[in-house]
């Protein structure tokens, strides 16, 4: 039996542990969800055979990255060495990538930059937000981590070095990184609020009755080379049509 250490930390890690306990020859003996959860791993007599990191918000210390002993291997949502770092999804989206994929690496002491033992490519959907693609990425390298996992645990694969000549690096979102410049052309824009979904969110800034609030473009699509706004929500409000958000306030302007 594989005893195996998990770090993830959202809903998109879930569907790689799922695939993983399908497995009968792996136990997950520990689940790490966040940073202050670390410090139990630095124990002398915690060795567990192999560590699994899939959308994990928070560094992992070097003490830890060798206490497996077969490694630490991690699922990372883009074909490295191209969009390494935080936010390869919202990136590619934006970007205008026609496709993107998952690449599984062993961890070493750089930010996604240990050698590649698998890695497969997935389309980018028309309609795809970073959610849907995030979501379909990690459900389709769960099964392929537990496919391949028997292989690399016996040496069977060959791991790659990445050409780190041909690295791209992406940077964290916050919440001002939602913000809509409506300078950039529409279409742009269309996949700008499909790249921030759910977070940070796409946003703008509407006066209605001389008070400024902020409000969420959930969705919007193309029409005639204009992005039509489909779903809103203003703060502190529910999500409604774009259509039912003028109704209710005919005074709202969207500031540009």
């Amino acid at each position: 039996m594989i005893k195996i250490v998990f770090f993830g930390s959202d809903q998109y890690s879930v569907k790689v542990l799922e695939a993983l306990k399908k497995s009968p020859d792996l136990e997950i003996i520990k689940v790490i969800k966040d940073k202050n959860e670390l410090q139990s791993l630095t124990k002398a007599d915690f060795r567990p055979d192999l560590g699994i990191v899939a959308s994990f918000g928070a560094l992992i210390p070097q003490e830890v990255i060798n206490r497996p002993k077969k490694g630490l291997l991690n699922l990372h949502p883009s074909l490295l060495p191209k969009y390494r770092g935080p936010t390869p999804v919202p990136t590619a989206i934006l970007n205008g990538e026609k496709e993107t994929g998952l690449t599984i690496i062993k961890i070493d002491e750089q930010i996604d930059h240990g050698p590649i033992i698998d890695q497969f490519k997935e389309p980018i959907k028309l309609e795809d937000t970073s959610e849907s693609l995030l979501n379909r990425l990690f459900t389709m390298g769960g099964e392929v981590l537990a496919t391949i996992l028997p292989s690399y645990l016996e040496g069977k694969i060959e791991l790659r070095e990445q050409d780190h000549s041909q690295a791209t690096f992406t940077k964290k979102l916050t919440r001002d990184d939602g913000q809509i410049d409506w300078q950039k052309p529409a279409d742009y824009l269309e996949r700008f609020v499909r790249a921030m979904f759910p977070w940070p969110g796409a946003w703008c800034e509407v006066k209605i009755n001389e008070q400024i609030k902020r409000l969420k473009i959930l969705k919007a699509h193309l029409k005639n080379n204009k992005l039509i706004l489909d779903q809103v929500q203003l703060e502190g409000k529910k999500p409604v049509s774009f259509k039912q958000f003028q109704e209710g306030y005919p005074e709202a302007r969207i500031i540009k």
